[in-house]
């Protein structure tokens, strides 16, 4: 959605939309599908550009990294960010974001487009790592089995075979 900022008056400008975004485009190996996403809010002129203030609501599946199972969860989350005008002249020097730059846009010209800031919101709501169930036992390393319905059958004393040549030699040293 295009917001045009210079027809804005001194009245908060309210707005809401509704997308489809596809969860390959947001490129998070963890995140399996997206409901439509919704949001909307507000864009108030101030004295140094404009405040924009959002509520984003959509349902995210995500997979557990250690079973693979998929489950729903729902995101609700607030958004507040300065627009302020690109300057057009270039900055000199090196410089370091402070904590309040984060929340930042520079704007170029008189249309502010809303789905950068979607999809960047999205991004941030993806967690790293999300568990079906704060217990989750996983898959089997040898069989594949689900730990979480039963124990596998597979031989756990048998260890793993990288450290085969580092076991022998402990052994030889041992005799």
């Amino acid at each position: 959605m295009e917001i045009r900022l210079d027809k804005i008056g001194d009245d908060p400008y309210p707005w809401r939309e509704s997308r489809t975004i596809s969860a390959e485009s947001l490129q998070r190996r963890q995140l399996v599908g997206l409901s439509n996403v919704s949001w909307g809010g507000a864009v108030t002129p101030i004295s140094s550009g404009f405040l924009f203030s959002a509520q984003l609501e959509y349902k995210q599946e995500l997979s557990c990294p250690r079973c693979l199972k998929t489950s729903w969860t729902p995101v609700t989350a607030d958004v507040e960010l300065l627009l302020v005008a690109a300057s057009e002249e270039p900055l000199e020097g090196e410089l370091g974001l402070r904590e309040e730059d984060l929340s930042v846009i520079f704007v170029e010209g008189e249309v502010l487009d809303t789905e950068p800031i979607l999809l960047e919101q999205l991004q941030l709501n993806v967690p790293m790592r999300q568990l079906c169930r704060p217990d989750c036992a996983g898959l089997c390393p040898s069989c594949g089995a689900d730990l979480n319905k039963a124990a596998c059958k597979c031989d756990t004393e048998q260890g793993d075979p990288r450290w085969a040549d580092l076991a022998a030699l402990r052994d030889k040293l041992a005799e």
